[in-house]
């Protein structure tokens, strides 16, 4: 199972709202859900910062990673632990 996760830094908070989206069978699924949650977020215009994720459920590393002030994705290469640019 995968996990699309959204987290959003919020003025005020301490610690950024985490929300999990959905959770899907499929890596593919997770992560079109993902981009859908970033466009839907960016077109209500909120300053607020926000990233997605998509990752194995309960997983502590992420398979996809987008956030709200680029255009880039990335996934993290588990051999080499740095993050490659899709």
């Amino acid at each position: 199972m995968f996990e699309a996760v959204e987290f959003v830094e919020v003025s005020g908070l301490a610690e950024p709202r985490q929300t999990v989206i959905e959770e899907f069978t499929d890596e593919a699924s997770a992560v079109e859900a993902a981009r859908q949650a970033r466009k839907e977020f960016l077109e209500t215009g909120s300053v607020d910062y926000a990233w997605w994720i998509v990752r194995k459920s309960g997983a502590t590393l992420a398979e996809f990673i987008a956030d709200s002030k680029s255009n880039k994705e990335f996934v993290l290469d588990i051999t080499s632990g740095q993050l490659v640019e899709v």
